[in-house]
């Protein structure tokens, strides 16, 4: 009897196009470098089309790394972050301050990411791999799991003015014109984004997180 095999990626079937007809996006992920790690390459095209792109980190990925207190990583993610974001031309990056690591799918969450999009009431949103493994046995983290479904879930509430109705007493107006949550790293992916002329920019997105990868391999080059 044969073994079941992941694809590889001459099995996987092409990908369509993702729809670029909108102007705004938001980019909803857990930590400073989950957007660095294959997204950013589609986010530089995209803002040199003209479209605008935010960012909103949940956490500060202050939990990140081993050899230095939260509270000193804290400020460093988040200015290796915005250094990052400008990098692929992303001037507004927003950190709600959730605690890194220990993140819980749940209402509280939920509120947080609908009050976003409320806000800057994008067109499309960006979120990372929500589903368990990345495909294959390489376990996705819980934090991203987490954040992946409540972004979901977040979208929907922003458009629903009796949910989580305290924001439009603070003047924030319902919000129902996502047209499509995008997942990065999906194993499920459909859709691509050709990023032939912008694969340098992501690039060097993910090695403005110096600290964090100096930590995470010192020995290694992140982007090979």
């Amino acid at each position: 009897m044969t073994e079941p095999q992941t694809p590889g990626p001459s099995q996987l079937p092409p990908l369509e196009p993702v729809d670029e007809d909108w102007s705004r996006a938001l980019a909803v992920v857990a930590h400073p470098d989950d957007l660095e790690y294959g997204t950013a390459g589609a986010i530089a095209r995209w803002t040199d089309q003209g479209k605008q792109v935010t960012y909103c980190l949940v956490t500060s990925g202050e939990a990140g790394i081993d050899t230095m207190r939260p509270e000193d990583a804290r400020a460093i993610r988040e200015v290796e972050q915005r250094r990052a974001a400008a990098l692929v031309g992303v001037e507004t990056v927003d950190f709600l301050g959730f605690p890194d690591g220990v993140l819980e799918y749940g209402v509280e969450l939920r509120r947080a990411i609908a009050k976003v999009v409320r806000q800057y009431r994008p067109d499309v949103v960006i979120t990372s791999n929500f589903q368990a493994t990345y495909g294959g046995e390489y376990l996705n983290q819980a934090d991203h799991i987490a954040v992946g479904r409540a972004t979901l879930d977040g979208v929907r509430d922003a458009g629903n003015r009796w949910v989580f109705p305290e924001h439009i007493e603070d003047g924030l107006q319902p919000w129902g014109g996502v047209m499509v949550v995008l997942a990065g790293g999906s194993p499920e992916s459909r859709h691509g984004v050709d990023v032939s002329a912008t694969y340098e920019r992501g690039l060097a997105s993910l090695r403005a997180h110096e600290a964090y990868l100096a930590a995470l391999r010192p020995d290694q080059d992140p982007t090979e």
